[in-house]
């Protein structure tokens, strides 16, 4: 089954330090205003979801959203949740750990987009 998200070793030990602190964590991948395009990371049910969001998959047990308009963009892209040293998006969670959430990205083979026509 091919993913559309996926999180790195780093990502993970984060969001199980910060479900550690706050509880489950949901993430949704910024459209660029405050943030930039940095995914965001909040309580589970603190930011609501719409009819405006797609639900990419889950990294570790967190749901990762993303906006229908964003998604049209990044579609044919893995996205691939990553952390490095820095100040995260000021409404995010990993802020005050000194730490971001960055997301890199790959482009699908053929083969990975024939597989996720079938999924859908």
């Amino acid at each position: 089954m091919v993913e559309r998200v996926i999180a790195t070793s780093d990502c993970k030990k984060l969001i199980a330090q910060l479900e550690a602190m706050h509880g489950p964590v949901m993430f949704h991948q910024s459209g660029g205003c405050c943030d930039g395009s940095s995914p965001m990371c909040y309580p589970l049910g603190e930011l609501k979801i719409g009819n405006s969001d797609v639900l990419l998959g889950t990294i570790v047990s967190a749901p990762f959203y993303i906006a229908k308009d964003q998604y049209a963009y990044w579609k044919h892209t893995q996205l691939i949740i990553d952390v490095v040293k820095g100040r995260g998006g000021m409404f995010s969670l990993e802020g005050p750990e000194g730490k971001r959430f960055l997301t890199r990205s790959r482009v699908f083979t053929q083969i990975e987009m024939d597989e996720l026509a079938k999924q859908n």
